[in-house]
């Protein structure tokens, strides 16, 4: 496939892009789908591309894929060196807000996204319930972000592999991990279920208008009885109010620092 030609005429840049292509192969008796696709978003004063890489085996579950994201000035030739460039295990991403740079990780059966700074391609943190944005205030608008890292068997960090850990809440702006909070409970087979990929789906939400506290809810997936358990964390002045939290029996939230 020849080079496609992407005109931005308002800058009078033309350039070419990497091209697009599906190829179907057959190697051992597996039939493989291998898909790359290319984009370009302008997000205030970046140009973005996105390349996209799949591969997959036909008839079974999964696949490989890979996302990577490269940013220029505004009215750069994309053939110079970009602000940066940054590659994933993933199969999307999006922009929020003109700040963040989020990449769909789960390439199975469990979601998780990892977020970046858009203007530097910065790693944030990772989320496994979807990114959760707000307003702290009403008469400016004041983002901020949570998301909660649930800890897989391999986790780099030893302390997320202690049997009592169910996972950590981080509380961030666009610029920064503002706080994160350790979530734990006293039985490890509780806290097992809890963190379970498997056993269990999250969520989280925002309360009040400006947002008062954060509502975190964990049950359990049929066909055990959902017997789902609530914790709310309420904001004060910027931060998580740990102390205040309200936890059901046996879960405990506190500081957490990497």
């Amino acid at each position: 496939m020849r080079p496609i030609a992407l005109v931005l005429g308002m800058l009078g840049v033309a350039f070419a892009q990497p091209p697009a292509s599906v190829v179907y192969g057959v190697k051992d008796g597996q039939r493989t789908v291998e898909i790359t696709n290319v984009s370009y978003e302008v997000n205030g004063r970046l140009l973005l591309r996105t390349i996209t890489r799949t591969k997959q085996v036909i008839d079974e579950i999964g696949m490989e894929a890979s996302t990577t994201v490269e940013a220029w000035p505004l009215g750069v030739d994309p053939s110079q060196k970009p602000l940066y460039a940054l590659k994933a295990p993933g199969v999307d991403s999006k922009t929020v807000d003109g700040t963040l740079l989020v990449i769909l990780r789960g390439l199975e059966e469990t979601p998780w996204w990892s977020v970046y700074k858009l203007g530097k391609g910065e790693r944030l943190f990772d989320t496994y319930v979807p990114l959760l944005g707000f307003s702290i205030r009403r008469d400016i608008q004041t983002m901020r972000y949570v998301g909660l890292e649930v800890p897989e068997d391999d986790a780099a960090d030893v302390r997320l592999k202690e049997p009592h850990v169910v996972g950590v809440l981080t509380y961030a702006s666009a610029e920064r991990v503002l706080r994160e909070a350790l979530i734990t409970s006293d039985d490890t087979n509780q806290a097992q279920t809890l963190r379970s990929f498997a056993d269990a789906t999250r969520s989280l939400t925002s309360l009040g208008e400006p947002v008062e506290a954060l509502k975190l809810s964990i049950s359990r997936n049929y066909p055990s009885p959902p017997a789902t358990k609530v914790l709310t964390i309420p904001i004060e002045r910027d931060d998580l109010a740990l102390t205040k939290a309200t936890m059901p029996p046996h879960l405990h939230i506190a500081l957490f620092k990497r």
